[in-house]
């Protein structure tokens, strides 16, 4: 196998880096609905690779200092986490290169100058590819800990639609590594010499403050959630532990034992057999399974998307603030009429 510098190879914040490729990027089409991809991606298990995500991303000191400075995640978190579900889901399932771009521009206010005097800009190349690492990373991570199985065939095709999924957001194309083994070289240089513990990273892992999630607020008293979320917290923390590789775990000092392991896979097979008990459509969030329903006939193709239901969005004053990853924001800059249906989850 050939060795490569698995390191960021260009911290440049200049508008042609960020863009590089990306014109002949955009010709790649989304990988499509007979894809390993469509069959790995867009699960409601992959809830539970929620904190995975969230603390892993902001692990990357850049990154990290985007969401600190720019972000209201940390007040809203889980209308922001309900509210993004949608459109980074769409980058896969809308077969469409507009919804990446859609992703994209979310992102291009957040700049700024950290602590140590470095520039960050959310679309400098490096930055945004770590984001999408674990994105499409995490689909291997999930289904080897929660299924469905998965194959090392499996493993490899998902890489390589990575690439093509990366496309769709129309920005430079140098970051995605070639091959899967140089992915995986990448992926552990990250883990071992790149990524730092964050107040947003421990922000991200402590859910305890969270208020009920906005669809259980009807009908859950608050001192009943504030009973219980300690609980779920210190679950989802362990959980989130047993998913980190063995250098996240120790540069955050978090402990995992043998036996830690063991009720580790003991949840992950009781989550895969709940998992196929349910009807294959169901085991999808809202906007991967309109997808199949479009392909299936079920949905006409030329209906409009599904948005998050308003319960999500931000506030009217911030509805136009790029950030929040607001369908409002990226309809009127597309000049298209915006629909919600709230009836969708």
């Amino acid at each position: 196998m050939t060795q490569v510098d698995p390191s960021p190879r260009s911290t440049t914040l200049d508008d042609d880096d960020r863009f590089s490729g990306a014109r002949s990027a955009e010709s790649i089409p989304a990988p499509g609905p007979d894809s390993v991809t469509w069959r790995y991606f867009g699960g409601w298990r992959g809830m539970l690779m929620g904190l995975w995500s969230g603390s892993m991303q902001n692990m990357h000191p850049k990154l990290a200092a985007g969401v600190w400075d720019h972000s209201d995640f940390f007040g809203e978190r889980w209308e922001r986490l309900m509210r993004s579900l949608y459109p980074i889901s769409g980058v896969v399932f809308d077969q469409t290169p507009a919804t990446g771009r859609e992703v994209r521009d979310y992102h291009l206010t957040i700049k700024g100058t950290m602590e140590n005097g470095e520039r960050y800009h959310a679309l400098d190349p490096d930055v945004f590819y770590w984001a999408h690492a674990t994105f499409w990373y995490g689909n291997i991570r999930c289904a080897e800990a929660f299924g469905p199985p998965i194959t090392e065939a499996d493993k490899r095709a998902l890489f390589a639609e990575s690439r093509a999924w990366y496309a769709q957001y129309g920005v430079s194309m140098r970051p995605c590594p070639d091959t899967y083994e140089e992915f995986l070289q990448y992926w552990d240089h990250m883990c071992r010499h790149v990524l730092r513990d964050h107040a947003a990273v421990r922000t991200v892992l402590d859910i305890t403050t969270l208020p009920p999630p906005p669809w259980m607020r009807g009908w859950m008293p608050n001192w009943l959630w504030r009973k219980q979320v300690g609980v779920v917290g210190r679950f989802y923390t362990w959980l989130t532990t047993g998913l980190y590789d063995e250098p996240v775990r120790e540069m955050m000092e978090l402990s995992w034992t043998d036996r830690d392991q063991r009720r580790f896979e003991l949840f992950g097979t009781a989550v895969n057999a709940t998992m196929n008990l349910l009807p294959a459509r169901y085991r999808l969030h809202p906007r991967p399974r309109d997808a199949f329903d479009r392909v299936a006939g079920r949905v006409p193709a030329d209906a409009p998307l599904l948005e998050t239901p308003t319960r999500n969005l931000p506030s009217a004053a911030e509805r136009d603030n790029p950030i929040h990853y607001c369908p409002v924001t990226a309809q009127r800059r597309a000049n298209l009429p915006w629909q919600s249906n709230d009836a969708q989850g």
